[in-house]
């Protein structure tokens, strides 16, 4: 996932909850569709973060020699100026970009 490309606030927004609710009905699964969305991204971003951080890892961390490193500082600072995962997943489940089901409701039908 491209976080530079989201349009996702970079502070909380207010969301009217009836609005919100529509797409499942229900606001209480649409909190959590939205939760389960938002850990997804959050487990993306920190992998890559450490990904990225993993290239500046010393072998032999001593408490002793504790350097800075420019970059590994741009890179964490890039990484915390980044929209949070929940304001991401509820752009995204706002813009019906996700796609999700009620496996409870399906087995009621059957």
């Amino acid at each position: 996932m491209d976080y530079k490309k989201t349009n996702a606030p970079l502070t909380t927004t207010v969301h009217d909850l009836i609005e919100l609710a529509e797409q499942t009905g229900n606001i209480y699964e649409t909190v959590c569709v939205i939760s389960k969305r938002a850990n997804q991204i959050a487990a993306e971003m920190k992998h890559d973060l450490e990904k990225k951080l993993q290239e500046f890892a010393s072998m032999n961390d001593n408490l002793e020699e504790i350097s800075e490193n420019r970059e590994q500082i741009e890179i964490s600072r890039y990484y915390e100026k980044l929209p949070k995962p929940t304001l991401i997943a509820t752009q995204e489940y706002m813009e019906e970009k996700l796609a999700f089901r009620n496996v409870a409701k399906e087995k009621e039908e059957f």
